[in-house]
């Protein structure tokens, strides 16, 4: 039996129960990772309002926020270490706190919860009380019915290879650095609990390297081989790295509105997904300033309205013109509920006319509170229609389907040396033309689809020609944007020497011939490049998609690139005699529930292709699709290039 949707909901709703049940009269701090949780599938800070919290804060705390609070609830994503014990310690170290409860994921490096409330108390002073939870499932984030992500994760990337680097059979949980070895850790810690809350049974497969290490560390982990022997529900849980083929990761291939107003409105503060609506429209306050901040922002998770919710599914599975239609057909239905006087229109759906809908509901104080959420999410359709950087979105796409036919056609020299002219410095920049991170998009786009380059003198000097043009680039931006700062490790013009924009472009340009090696182990899945023929153009063919088709072969045939990682003795003794006589070794189709688990981050198009893929290969199969992070073009360069990513997490 699969496990149905409204059970992952309530799974994700668990989590939060035993901080549901402690938090009246006190003051709840949240680490971003959590807040995130929180936000998306646990009801949002209403949630512990209603349940008697005093407040909700941030951790770390801003000096101040803890006092006069007697009582304080933590809620940390992972473990009490780094930079989160310090957090913990500097509010308690306040002096007012006298009861303190902490909800964590994991145990921490000193142990248990006995040892952890030693340690609070300790913190305290003399005279505190202190609890320790150990939370059961995960902190999810439910982004849509078949994706969930672990906020807590969102750093993690699988590494890429160096030149010749290990091969992905050689590398272990021990060859890994610190930081990452925790991540692992943690991820498979949440994975355990996930599937014990869900009463899973299942079979780990693996795409890639890192894929291999967490697919073999849950398979051997203790309490997951005790869970799978009790456990009823059958389900095969496949891994794939990231870095074997970003070009999914910051290509313009899917036609999702969802996708696009991710990747063009501005973040919520503090979160890695979700993202900032505009809501003066709503308002009487006349101003035309982007960045008024007088009114609250409204953002895309609705976890307690149903019809923004059902909303924000169409956005996530309907091509951009049917999600349109939604987001009108629902604006039309709510104002005709309320007697709003309301023309329909028919044809086309512009942005104008859904702000003149929108504009119905103004001065209708019911109607507004009724019909909050769906405001909010046609509101963001509206913002993301008008936004530059969507019509810039058509030109990417262009560009990518430009490239994959050159890319058939000659060496990547000579398409290094056609991407020259157009790297141009800010003041020669019209509003169509690419930015700095808008090139880095288009290289990472590059190096990946074209897989391993012959390299030689043509290569190196035409690489160093766009480095030129780049570092110049970087050097004559007035202020480099938040992504640049994170790539250059300089948060203002003022101290970015030409030395260190040489440095994060050089670097740059290593990590890139290391995606374009990252498939060279591959035998199956070595290709993400379809160099076409007289009668069909060049295109891209997703690195998942393969994955997704090869599971749902009706033949079966034994996975190539497909690993099985066995969890005992009778696995290996199976494999063993499989060489000899014919033993049917686990299939990843053989299971009435598949998921996929993106090491790295998935994109909404990845999403929706696989649920349709599966839904037309394997009508009876469930999909769930699991990540570190939901991606844009913009947020998976940042994680690729960023200085600050996965540093080791320690209280200095």
């Amino acid at each position: 039996m699969a496990v149905p949707v409204s059970e992952l909901r309530r799974v994700c709703r668990q989590a939060w129960e035993p901080v549901l049940a402690r938090a009246r009269r006190a003051v709840v701090f949240l680490d971003a990772a959590s807040a995130e949780a929180l936000h998306w599938g646990g009801g949002g800070a209403g949630e512990l309002l209603a349940a008697g919290a005093l407040a909700v804060r941030a951790l770390p705390a801003e000096a101040g926020e803890a006092a006069g609070a007697a009582r304080v609830v933590f809620v940390v994503s992972g473990a009490l270490r780094g930079g989160t014990a310090a957090a913990v310690r500097g509010v308690l170290g306040q002096g007012a706190v006298r009861h303190c409860v902490l909800v964590s994921g994991g145990e921490a490096e000193g142990g248990g919860p006995a040892e952890l409330e030693e340690t609070l108390r300790r913190w305290m002073g003399e005279g505190g009380r202190a609890e320790a939870v150990l939370r059961g499932p995960p902190l999810l984030a439910p982004v849509s019915a078949e994706l969930c992500l672990l906020p807590a994760l969102a750093e993690l990337l699988p590494p890429l290879p160096g030149p010749g680097g290990p091969g992905p059979t050689e590398v272990g949980l021990g060859a890994l650095p610190a930081e990452l070895r925790a991540a692992v850790r943690a991820l498979v810690g949440d994975l355990d609990a996930l599937f014990t809350a869900l009463g899973l049974r299942e079979e780990s497969f693996a795409v890639g390297a890192l894929s291999r290490v967490v697919a073999t560390e849950l398979a051997s982990y203790a309490p997951a081989r005790n869970r799978r022997r009790m456990a009823t529900t059958k389900a095969s849980v496949v891994f794939v790295d990231r870095t074997l083929d970003l070009a999914g990761a910051v290509g313009h291939h899917g036609d999702s509105l969802a996708e696009k107003i991710l990747s063009v409105l501005p973040k919520l503060p503090g979160h890695k997904t979700d993202v900032m609506v505009n809501m003066v429209e709503l308002t009487a306050l006349k101003t035309t300033d982007e960045t008024c901040n007088i009114i609250a922002p409204g953002c895309l998770a609705q976890p307690n309205d149903p019809a923004a919710k059902a909303l924000w599914e169409s956005f996530m599975n309907l091509k951009q013109k049917e999600a349109v239609m939604e987001a009108r057909r629902h604006l039309v239905e709510a104002a005709s509920r309320e007697n709003l006087p309301i023309k329909m229109s028919m044809g086309r759906v512009t942005p104008e006319q859904l702000s003149s809908y929108i504009q119905l509901f103004r001065n209708n104080l019911k109607a507004l509170e009724n019909h909050c959420g769906l405001l909010q999410l046609v509101l963001a359709t509206v913002q993301t229609l008008k936004h530059p950087q969507t019509s810039k979105w058509d030109n990417f796409l262009a560009f990518e389907r430009l490239l994959l036919q050159t890319i058939g056609d000659s060496e990547m020299p000579s398409v290094l040396k056609q991407l020259l002219p157009m790297i141009k410095s800010y003041n020669e920049r019209m509003k169509d033309d690419y930015t700095c991170e808008d090139f880095l998009v288009l290289l990472v786009y590059m190096y990946s689809v074209v897989g391993e380059i012959k390299s030689g003198k043509e290569l190196d000097t035409a690489e160093e020609e766009v480095k030129k043009a780049l570092v110049k680039a970087i050097c004559d931006e007035p202020e480099p944007s938040p992504v640049l700062q994170k790539i250059t490790g300089c948060d203002s013009s003022l101290n970015l020497t030409s030395q260190k924009a040489i440095d994060a472009v050089d670097n740059i340009f290593w990590s890139l011939r290391d995606i374009a090696r990252a498939r060279m182990h591959m035998k199956q899945f070595n290709s993400v490049h379809n160099p076409g023929s007289n009668t069909h153009q060049a295109s891209y063919k997703p690195l998942l998609k393969q994955v997704v088709e090869e599971i749902c072969n009706p033949d079966r045939p034994d996975p190539v690139d497909i690993e099985h990682m066995s969890s005992g003795l009778t696995d290996l003794l199976k494999t063993g005699f499989s060489m000899f006589m014919k033993v049917n070794r686990p299939h990843p189709g053989d299971y009435p529930l598949l998921i996929i688990f993106m090491i790295g981050g998935v994109t909404v198009s990845e999403v929706k292709m696989v649920k349709d893929l599966v839904a037309t290969r394997k009508p009876g199969t469930q999909v769930i699709v699991l990540s570190s992070a939901l991606l844009t073009p913009c947020s998976a360069i940042e994680l690729l290039f960023a200085t600050d990513r996965l540093q080791p997490d320690t209280d200095i």
